[in-house]
């Protein structure tokens, strides 16, 4: 809901949910639509299980779990995350998130300094806008 100041509050029971496939789906929050000129955030839960594939954006990230026991690999290395532990990813560095559990859900919250972000995959070297995805 939009304020009288231009400012909004999001309510997740309200919004959108968007299948990534490999078992993630995302709901996005702040993004152009609703007049963010400098970043974007977005919530994505992962199923037990679930990983991602390796990928990079073209800016800044701040990854934030919020529950679950994940690891980030990132530069070779794998790194344990308990929730509310916290990341910061340079531009052009791969990385991953992965749940290790095979019965509970995990769930991140990210941000990127970017409102025209994008994800390139590793493996296929595809890129995205990340936007995109809340246009599907």
């Amino acid at each position: 809901k939009k304020t009288s100041s231009g400012a909004s509050v999001l309510l997740v029971r309200d919004l959108p949910v968007f299948e990534r496939g490999g078992g993630a789906r995302t709901t996005p929050l702040v993004s152009k639509a609703i007049g963010s000129s400098r970043f974007i955030s977005d919530y994505t839960e992962f199923e037990p299980g679930a990983r991602i594939p390796f990928h990079s954006h073209n800016c800044e990230e701040s990854v934030v779990l919020i529950e679950g026991d994940a690891v980030m690999d990132i530069d070779g290395e794998e790194f344990r995350m308990d929730p509310l532990d916290c990341t910061y990813i340079p531009p052009n560095v791969p990385h991953r998130f992965r749940n290790l559990s095979e019965t509970q859900r995990m769930k991140i919250r990210w941000i990127y300094a970017d409102v025209d972000a994008t994800r390139t995959l590793v493996d296929s070297g595809m890129t995205a806008p990340i936007i995109a995805e809340h246009q599907k």
